[in-house]
């Protein structure tokens, strides 16, 4: 979730059509959305795909594009994820993947394994417990795990980058184009990185030149 550019536009108000006098500069596009770590955002929502680190392989950012904030990240997976069937064989996704319909459909239609973080007490069907013991599994849990060196920094590392705690422009399709063009900077100094053998979070200074 980032921040949008300019003042907040109140839920109640926003679904109501209602802006006050006083509120100018506003982003009427911007959505509300929350989490546990940054509480209620107006803003505008990211997309990222990460690649994990096996073999010694180098973590490098498979995807960063603009997704509404008020949109559901595992919903967006489901789409995302089709044209990546025989590249990609395991995912991982905080708990908001917890679906045992999206975990079948990954499954069945694009040959993936999904691991998430199953919620406490959930699992009174069938279903639910097979796709529980699947994730359990010691392999699938060191899989996560890893999901803590990769994901969330990497997206950290394109928010410091270009200094995203709030947005730059106003907007769904200024946003749109913005973000995604900002992941394929950062995916081209992590090409060139990797490439040269060198860290593929080093990259700050190759993206903007300095």
């Amino acid at each position: 979730m980032i921040a949008t550019k300019g003042p907040v536009w109140h839920q109640k108000q926003k679904k109501q059509g209602i802006v006050p006098k006083r509120l100018r500069g506003l982003d009427r596009e911007a959505t509300w959305s929350f989490s546990h770590t940054d509480g209620w955002v107006y803003g505008h929502g990211t997309f990222c795909l990460t690649s994990h680190t096996q073999h010694g392989q180098l973590p490098v950012l498979g995807r960063f594009i603009w997704m509404p904030n008020s949109a559901h990240e595992a919903k967006r997976l489901q789409v995302e994820m089709p044209p990546y069937k025989g590249l990609i064989q395991t995912i991982c996704m905080d708990s908001k993947a917890d679906d045992c319909q999206l975990h079948a459909h990954l499954q069945q239609s694009c040959r993936m394994q999904l691991l998430t973080v199953p919620r406490s007490g959930a699992d009174k069907t069938p279903e639910r417990r097979h796709m529980i013991g699947q994730m359990r599994g010691r392999f699938n849990r060191m899989i996560y795990r890893q999901r803590s060196t990769t994901v969330e920094p990497m997206q950290g590392l394109v928010k410091d980058i270009f200094d995203l705690s709030h947005c730059w422009m106003r907007g769904d399709a200024n946003n749109r184009w913005l973000f995604a063009a900002m992941g394929v900077a950062v995916q081209i100094a992590q090409r060139e990185a990797y490439r040269h053998k060198r860290s593929t979070w080093r990259i700050k200074e190759a993206v903007l030149g300095l």
